[in-house]
């Protein structure tokens, strides 16, 4: 897990700053419940992928299993918030995923790739930001996240291959355009807690 950890840190451009682990850590119901919003989306969005790419194997399996995992995390969670008793509700979306998403080509295979490695950063970052929570919680909650890792590295690289092979050349220029996209929203300041957000400025 450690080498995984380590290529995951080479791959994005920037640590989740230590300003979002204290917001977290002071909003640990809003990250659950953010925590448990972000799978139920992880899961749509393969599985609606699946719809759409019906005629790729690879990605047909790949999220499959990915879309599967993701709702099993989600029960977990759910049943963390529950057991705390954490009224869970609707949150309104960080601007993540919005940003992160807007340079997505239209057509494919270009959409397909951009798709895919925004998977990959947004899984990656996840994979981070529960490696980076896990010193700080309770004994329950850093279980739970350190057993989380595995699988999120192991989307990380599902996400990545995918875009490498629906690419007919290279996808480094893709890949850096949106890992500095993430870079920016990751380190600039926030107006609302989320899982996915930058640091909140008091």
């Amino acid at each position: 897990m450690q080498a995984a950890l380590a290529e995951i840190h080479d791959f994005l451009r920037c640590p989740t700053p230590s300003r979002w682990i204290e917001n977290a850590l002071d909003a640990q119901g809003i990250m659950l419940i953010d925590h448990a919003h972000c799978e139920k989306k992880a899961a749509s969005t393969a599985l609606g992928l699946m719809y759409r790419y019906v005629e790729n194997s690879d990605l047909l399996n790949r999220m499959s299993r990915l879309a599967r995992e993701e709702l099993r995390h989600f029960e977990q969670v759910l049943a963390i918030i529950n057991k705390r008793g954490i009224q869970y509700g609707h949150l309104t979306a960080a601007r993540y995923a919005t940003g992160l998403r807007k340079e997505i080509r239209q057509d494919d295979p270009g959409r397909l790739v951009d798709v895919m490695v925004v998977g990959a950063i947004i899984e990656a970052r996840s994979c981070e930001r529960f490696a980076a929570l896990v010193p700080h919680l309770d004994d329950e909650l850093a279980s739970f996240y350190s057993s989380l890792l595995k699988s999120e590295a192991r989307h990380y690289r599902d996400y990545l291959t995918l875009a490498e092979k629906a690419s007919d050349e290279p996808i480094d220029d893709r890949v850096e355009l949106f890992l500095e996209i993430e870079k920016e929203l990751i380190q600039s300041p926030d107006t609302e807690f989320r899982f996915h957000s930058g640091p909140i400025e008091q």
